[in-house]
């Protein structure tokens, strides 16, 4: 298991910490958790769904994030996942293409689990399809893990890494895991 510490955009924000954890279990599921240390408690968390259901537009309140990239390859995946337990998983052509909103549902990742627990977030996704359509080995793959906060210091963008002047967790060089 590989884990991150992963960064505030805004490095003045040191109220919150944020850990991503990835795993991959073989052949095909890539397990992630996401560990959260809020003392002061001023995370928006929001309200359960049932049965993990796919919601779009997740990221407009606390979300975690699990980006897929393939090594020379322009495509990628992009799993969003709300506390609530709600998801949803989205397909791009290359960086932020095409540029339709919600973007266009990926069906070759599955969801095995996800769970809100007391110290964040836990998933299991299943990449069987989207592994053996593409004719991939997990040495092809790498990953990128982010989160949106919503504080109440307003919204917080956290990954693995910051290289563009704004946040943006579509910037593949920010994807740092490699297995």
């Amino acid at each position: 298991m590989a884990s991150f510490e992963l960064s505030a955009f805004d490095r003045r924000f040191q109220a919150i910490s944020v850990v991503g954890a990835i795993e991959q279990q073989s052949p095909f599921t890539l397990n992630t958790g996401f560990w959260i240390r809020d003392p002061n408690l001023m995370i928006q968390w929001p309200e359960a769904a049932a049965s993990n259901p796919r919601r779009d537009f997740l990221w407009e309140q606390t979300c975690f994030e699990i980006f897929i990239g393939v090594h020379g390859e322009d495509y990628y995946r992009e799993i969003n996942l709300s506390p609530s337990e709600a998801w949803q998983a989205y397909q791009f052509e290359e960086y932020r293409y095409p540029e339709n909103m919600p973007p266009q549902v990926a069906y070759d990742i599955e969801l095995n689990q996800l769970k809100r627990t007391h110290y964040g977030l836990n998933v299991s996704l299943d990449l069987t399809e989207f592994m053996l359509v593409h004719k991939l080995k997990w040495s092809d793959l790498y990953i990128g893990l982010s989160a949106v906060l919503q504080t109440s210091q307003g919204e917080q963008y956290y990954a693995m890494q910051h290289s563009s002047p704004q946040a943006d967790f579509h910037n593949k060089r920010d994807w740092l895991h490699q297995f």
